[in-house]
């Protein structure tokens, strides 16, 4: 069952959609559930909704697995140009932003701001609304998503426990999260999967970086995180329809 509702990210007084997909059974009966939050969120259940018209198909996903229940919170990105950019980056990068969108007002830099909205405003209101084991929260999210969960590991790890980040676009702000990973407590992250394609390419940005940046961010993960998985996907492109294809490995990860 997918229900939705409107917020306003009071940082930035933005409104947006929150999608919330429910387990089977959820009606009737009085259990808790754990949450992954994820971002992204028009990308996830609906394919007519996606931003390619494939969506991650999440909601099928789960509606066969009788043994993952789970809620899923997603909150749709930024549609405003390229604020997707500025909102899930945590740090500034104003070169990159300028060069991959032409574009001097896309600096990147209000991740931080993001996350905290997730964790101490969104967070709270799905513990309120739902029945949710409260202390049993998770995170997933693709390419800059990929990027904005793993900084939210590092930054709340008690709270985010569980972490996905498929595809990442760590090379936005490779430095900084290598540098953050090196200085954080990261003993509370339970599980932590990692993927990236062979045929990654976003702009001038190709494959290859792709995987150097994801295997440097893993060499430092590895050591500060007790179960971690890395998988190189042979063949893997950038886009829904391949992320899709991961679910299975990725909550079994996660979950199972």
């Amino acid at each position: 069952m997918l229900e939705y509702f409107t917020v306003t990210i009071t940082p930035f007084q933005s409104e947006r959609r929150v999608s919330v997909l429910l387990p089977k059974g959820y009606e009737t009966t009085d259990k808790h559930y754990p949450v992954l939050y994820m971002h992204d969120g028009q990308n996830l259940f609906i394919d007519s909704e996606a931003s390619f018209g494939v969506s991650w198909g999440i909601k099928e996903y789960l509606e066969q697995q009788s043994d993952l229940e789970i809620i899923v919170v997603g909150i749709d990105c930024n549609h405003e140009g390229f604020e997707r950019f500025n909102e899930y980056a945590p740090w500034e990068n104003r070169e990159l932003g300028q060069s991959l969108f032409n574009d001097e007002n896309l600096t990147g830099g209000k991740g931080k701001e993001y996350i905290d909205f997730l964790t101490f405003e969104l967070k709270p209101l799905i513990d309120e609304r739902y029945r949710t084991l409260a202390d049993e929260s998770a995170m997933a999210g693709s390419s800059m998503g990929g990027l904005i969960s793993t900084y939210a590991a590092c930054k709340y790890p008690h709270i985010f426990k569980r972490v996905a980040s498929l595809s990442s676009a760590y090379w936005i702000n490779q430095s900084e999260i290598e540098t953050y990973i090196k200085e954080c407590d990261m003993s509370e992250v339970e599980r932590l999967y990692m993927d990236v394609g062979t045929k990654e390419d976003t702009s001038f940005i190709n494959h290859q970086i792709y995987i150097d940046s994801s295997q440097s961010v893993y060499n430092l993960l590895v050591k500060k995180v007790g179960k971690v998985r890395f998988d190189v996907v042979e063949d893997a492109v950038h886009n829904e329809a391949a992320w899709r294809e991961r679910l299975p490995a990725m909550f079994e990860f996660l979950y199972k």
